[in-house]
């Protein structure tokens, strides 16, 4: 039991109430508040590059820091000094590594031809390849430089482009400057939170 003591130094005396031997403890540190170990172990971002970026979700535009190195992403997490989110990121942004790290994540896309009855895999740089050819091909074969009454238009109403939420202003003002430039003039954005 603890006493606090009459001065004998022999610890005799009344006893020490809970709150009384708290009391005596308050304020006081150890010498040692970490283990050795935890003494040498350094952040992973530690001497990794940083870039910030936009999360690729909705239209907010909530800034990411993106911390890498060796050409590896290492962690992606909100940035403090963006005026829009102040380091806060949704669940979905919260989770933007998994989109980068995920073995489950696809590399190739998945393509049918015409008249077959499979799926099969196609590598992306394929897919980009396909997607110009198939734009040029459309565009050539419904180009329109004049309407019926004579009027210069140079357009194509075959293609069609809509945007999603997680562009821009800048993306979609080069969207609209490129499309347009095809001829193309159905151009819209669905960002419309």
């Amino acid at each position: 039991m603890t006493t606090n003591g009459n001065g004998d130094g022999k610890g005799t005396g009344s006893p020490i109430s809970l709150l009384g031997r708290v009391a005596r403890n308050v304020g006081v540190v150890p010498d040692r508040t970490t283990s050795r170990r935890t003494e040498h172990v350094r952040p992973r971002i530690t001497g990794a590059q940083v870039t910030d970026s936009v999360c690729p979700y909705c239209a907010v535009g909530c800034s990411q820091v993106i911390y890498h190195r060796d050409g590896q992403v290492i962690n992606i997490e909100g940035n403090y000094a963006s005026p829009i989110n102040q380091g806060t990121l949704c669940p979905k942004g919260a989770a933007t590594y998994q989109l980068v790290d995920n073995p489950n994540r696809l590399h190739t896309v998945k393509y049918r031809a015409p008249h077959s009855d499979h799926w099969e895999d196609r590598p992306l740089d394929w897919a980009m390849e396909r997607i110009a050819q198939l734009v040029k091909q459309t565009r050539d074969a419904t180009w329109e430089a004049t309407d019926e009454e004579g009027h210069l238009v140079n357009r194509t109403r075959a293609i069609a482009h809509l945007g999603g939420a997680t562009l821009d202003n800048e993306e979609n003002y080069l969207i609209k400057k490129l499309f347009t430039g095809l001829g193309m003039i159905w151009v819209e954005n669905q960002a419309r939170i």
